[in-house]
């Protein structure tokens, strides 16, 4: 950055400048900030910069990113369709609070909280310092997660870390629901003894109970290889269409599992494997909704980072048990049966009562069925392709009406434009 666009940032973010000295050059750059070191009364502190004009250019992206969906929505299939949309309304949310470092702040402080208790390290923001433009910080000490050769030297136990990182992302998507969803190497630090340090919070997203019960279901499935409940596990968490075929998912499953649980094989011809299966699923519904988004994100991450210290890391060999030893805890069982079993009876009465208000429905005839939202999107798009050829045929029938009475002497492609509207309600 042309120092006199720091110098307008830093005046923009510390009017009456708080420093006793603040280095000018960046420490590490993003796309939406870069951080310098400063010092505040002999305390060396990390200061995270917003870009010069990052939010205008943020906006200006969104909308031309919105326009270039809106022309070519129409050449893409319904959930092709639908799942850009997610990727572009989860981008367009997250960015525009990604350039504020007051929301940042606040994620921060939350997250602070929420895992105290977690043995990772997070840094101490300095509120009083902090506005939209600026977030000032402890400075955390550590070396890069992907520095391979600094770990080594250090004597870093690498299964250890990455177990120690996965069941700290277990506990927040199974067991909190609140997580950090940006754990690239440049936003993970370990420290010499070997402790985790999380940075950069401008990500983090909340999961609904339904999600998190859902991937729950899924690990389960996936650890007992039982396919028909992990299938049912991915329509509900809605990564697979409602209508899709449940025969031919199961067997994709099958294979890709044995595929990936298979040790004796290389992390890339597992992968030349899986995409030789994957390529004759194109015309199978998947979808990408909007909270699998960072869910997939993170896990590709994670799995990411195994493979950089783990040779043929991969996340049903390595990963999944992990997983699967959380799922008690997931459920609220991790103090004990006899506790869980306690906690359950005191709900009893509550369960029975709703039992009496659902019997006494019925006998009054007053019963409801809810469908679920991914029944109503499947009934949508039926409804929808239903009823297209009607609209088009009625729409093509009407312009040929128009024409001639605009102008008698197109009646030949009015009869034309005619038939083919007939035409194309009835076939």
């Amino acid at each position: 950055m042309p120092s006199n666009e720091f110098q307008i940032l830093f005046e923009r973010a510390f009017p009456k400048n708080p420093f006793s000295n603040f280095d000018t050059l960046p420490i590490a750059s993003a796309s939406i900030g870069q951080v310098h070191i400063g010092y505040l009364a002999g305390q060396k502190v990390a200061v995270k910069l917003r870009r010069f004009g990052i939010k205008e250019q943020v906006l200006w992206d969104i909308k031309i990113i919105s326009l270039f969906n809106r022309l070519f929505r129409p050449l893409f299939s319904h959930y092709t369709k639908n799942s850009i949309e997610a990727v572009i309304v989860e981008f367009s949310v997250m960015i525009q609070q990604e350039v504020s470092m007051l929301h940042e702040l606040a994620n921060l402080q939350k997250f602070s909280h929420v895992y105290a208790t977690s043995n990772i390290i997070f840094p101490k923001p300095l509120s009083e310092h902090c506005n939209d433009d600026a977030i000032v910080m402890s400075y955390a000490e550590g070396f890069r997660f992907d520095d391979k050769e600094a770990l080594l030297k250090a004597n870093i136990d690498f299964k250890s870390l990455i177990s120690k990182l996965i069941h700290f992302y277990t506990e927040q998507m199974l067991i909190k629901g609140y997580f950090h969803a940006d754990p690239h190497p440049g936003n993970l630090l370990v420290t010499p003894e070997g402790n985790l340090v999380l940075l950069d919070f401008g990500m983090v997203k909340t999961i609904s109970n339904e999600t998190r019960i859902a991937i729950i279901e899924l690990i389960k499935a996936a650890h007992e290889r039982d396919y028909e409940l992990y299938i049912s596990a991915s329509k509900r968490l809605g990564t697979i269409a409602y209508e899709a075929p449940q025969a031919e998912l199961v067997l994709l499953s099958e294979r890709m599992f044995d595929i990936f649980g298979n040790e004796n094989l290389s992390s890339e011809t597992m992968q030349k494997l899986a995409f030789d299966v994957l390529s004759s699923t194109k015309d199978l519904p998947f979808k990408l909704p909007q909270e699998a988004i960072y869910i997939l994100r993170v896990s590709a991450i994670i799995e990411g980072l195994g493979t950089t210290y783990i040779e043929n890391f991969n996340g049903i060999k390595d990963i999944l048990p992990l997983l699967q030893d959380n799922i008690p805890r997931a459920l609220g069982m991790d103090k004990g049966i006899i506790e869980f079993c306690i906690n359950e009876l005191s709900t009893l009465p509550l369960q029975l009562k709703h039992v009496k208000t659902t019997l006494k429905k019925i006998s009054n005839n007053e019963l409801t069925v809810q469908l679920s939202t991914q029944q109503l999107e499947w009934i949508t798009k039926e409804f929808k392709s239903a009823i297209k050829p009607f609209v088009y045929g009625a729409i093509m029938i009407i312009s040929a009406c128009f024409m001639l009475l605009y102008d008698a002497s197109l009646k030949e492609l009015s009869l034309l434009l005619f038939g083919l509207g007939i035409a194309r309600i009835i076939f």
